[in-house]
């Protein structure tokens, strides 16, 4: 591989093998197809490629055909990783469009037999999964009786949780699945057979007519139907609604008196308003509450029982898994997971990297960012993720809805936030502290840490180990974070009674108020911000080549 002059050289393998990487997205989508997931199993995948390795990629469960029959073809070349796909699977991805098919997810022994002599065909000695959505999870057991070496990597918790998040009803942690009975009414989806036929309708649209014209009919279909229930224009910004009446404050000019709050008070703003579900409160040892309900996750008395009984097999079945977080491990082991096969490997990305250089680089990277005492401007705080319910947008919303005029003015709020947020935008218009920009992609990921001062990660779910967790870390910024999943493990409280060096502060999952406490202690220097060098110096963090090396590593440990 030709270099660029005066940067090092890529690690190269003594010993290449021929390895395939499981998953349901499209590879070369990376982000944009499969989010975090897609994106830490592409670079891994381009990552041995550069190492010398042959490396195929193969999806499941996203593409259909008229013409039947369970095929696999070849979908692409991507960055020297030759890409797969599985045709008409049984099983379904991603895994919200296979949850009404948990039988079928337990036991798919033609699947597995076509996936496994496929992949004995091509040489592969190493499969690493990191989904196994569109597959069955007795996949690795076929791949073991062909003597192939299995290693999985746990992104999320799908091997025990159809949903993926063990959340309920995309709302509340599931501590009790009474069985595999709870899972029944989780999520609300269609039959497994309508998503196939509605993706070979899809499929065949896009053969007659072209990608893109097949897009903009399926966009026009849908908002037929939605002005056909009257809901067309409900959630969208308009002229008509903004600006059919002005603003009650217009009339007041250059003047504030009457005003201490220091709200904007929108017209549009006034009416139809849709208020996020409440969330639920939780204690700040959830996470070891959860772990130590062992008797409940074991219990089975339904299908979903039984599938979560066969994903601990199939992990047990496993060579290695690889969680990238103590809790996530943790978690599967008091599911049954075996110890002996559980070891933490942390995330390495390319962007951490370049983030992280950026900050070194940076002359005020040793200096503390934002006084209380001495501040001439607001201490900014920085959501990324998406308006899904479990990243938590609703709870902070409502912890600035908690924070006191003086503390709300001595702050500013950047949300960065892929999906429909004008609900978010509208509850929020009344303060001007408060920024929405959008989605982003990683370029202007880079570039976006000169916006903020401090991350916050009000996830209300076991969030497994977030790339905007590490994203933070590496850009040298401490974080507010409901101590849930991941996080409990990285970051370390600013505020220890031992006074070590710390990244961040806890606050109970799913509590607005608390995190409103933890923001207005750091606005009035209750608690001190530190420097990018220490919040660098008290994590924990991986570099891309150290990652991929990690995993070559275990790939040579594996085979002998």
């Amino acid at each position: 591989m030709d270099q660029p002059r005066g940067t090092p050289e890529w690690p190269s393998t003594d010993n290449p093998r021929t390895i395939a990487v499981l998953g349901w997205a499209r590879l070369a989508l990376q982000a944009s197809e499969g989010t975090g997931y897609n994106l830490s199993a592409s670079e891994l995948a381009a990552g041995l490629a550069m190492m010398g390795h042959k490396v195929l990629y193969l999806s499941s469960g996203f593409k259909y055909s008229v013409i039947p029959g369970m095929r696999i073809r070849h979908r692409e070349n991507w960055r020297g990783v030759e890409c797969f796909e599985v045709i008409n699977s049984p099983n379904l991805s991603p895994s919200a469009a296979n949850f009404k098919n948990p039988v079928q997810e337990t036991h798919s022994a033609k699947q597995s037999a076509l996936v496994s002599d496929f992949l004995a065909g091509k040489g592969v000695q190493i499969v690493h999964s990191h989904s196994l959505e569109g597959q069955g999870l007795d996949l690795i057991r076929a791949l073991k009786s062909r003597s192939i070496r299995t290693v999985v990597t746990l992104h999320n918790y799908w091997h025990v949780c159809p949903q993926v998040d063990l959340i309920y009803r995309e709302h509340e942690l599931c501590f009790d699945y009474d069985g595999g009975r709870r899972c029944v009414d989780c999520i609300e989806e269609s039959s497994p057979r309508v998503k196939k036929l509605k993706r070979i309708l899809n499929r065949s649209a896009e053969r007659l007519l072209g990608p893109k014209q097949s897009e903009l009919i399926r966009l026009k279909s849908k908002r037929i139907l939605k002005a056909g229930s009257g809901n067309a224009d409900a959630t969208l910004p308009s002229a008509v609604n903004r600006n059919a009446r002005p603003d009650r404050e217009v009339t007041r000019g250059h003047d504030e008196s009457g005003n201490p709050e220091g709200l904007i008070e929108h017209t549009f703003a006034d009416s139809d308003i849709k208020l996020g579900r409440e969330p639920v409160r939780l204690e700040l040892d959830a996470n070891e509450q959860f772990i130590n309900k062992g008797d409940v996750h074991l219990k089975v008395l339904h299908d979903y029982g039984k599938r979560r009984v066969a994903g601990v097999a199939a992990l047990n079945d496993a060579d290695l898994v690889t969680p990238p977080s103590e809790f996530n491990a943790k978690l599967h082991a008091s599911m049954g997971v075996e110890e002996s096969r559980l070891r933490v490997v942390r995330y390495g990305q390319p962007h951490f990297d370049q983030i992280n250089r950026k900050a070194r680089r940076s002359p005020f990277y040793e200096m503390v960012p934002w006084s209380a005492i001495e501040a001439t401007r607001p201490l900014r705080f920085g959501f990324f993720g998406t308006v899904r319910p479990n990243k938590g947008l609703e709870v902070l919303v409502r912890a600035i809805e908690h924070l006191s005029p003086e503390v709300r003015k001595r702050s500013q709020f950047i949300i960065r936030a892929h999906g429909g947020d004008w609900n978010f935008r509208k509850r929020m218009a009344k303060y001007p502290e408060v920024n929405f920009l959008g989605g982003y992609d990683l370029i202007q990921l880079i570039a976006s840490a000169g916006e903020y001062d401090v991350g916050v990660l009000p996830h209300i779910w076991f969030d497994n180990s977030p790339l905007v967790m590490w994203e933070h870390l590496h850009a040298g910024k401490p974080i507010i974070a409901a101590r849930l999943g991941g996080a409990a493990d990285t970051i370390k409280p600013i505020d220890n009674p031992e006074g070590q060096l710390g990244n961040g502060v806890f606050f109970p999952g799913g509590c607005p108020d608390k995190l409103a406490e933890r923001i207005t202690q750091l606005v009035t220097g209750e608690i001190q911000i530190p420097s990018a060098k220490t919040v660098h110096e008290a994590s924990t963090l991986t570099s891309y080549p150290a990652h991929v090396c990690e995993v070559d590593s275990i790939y040579q440990e594996l085979m002998g």
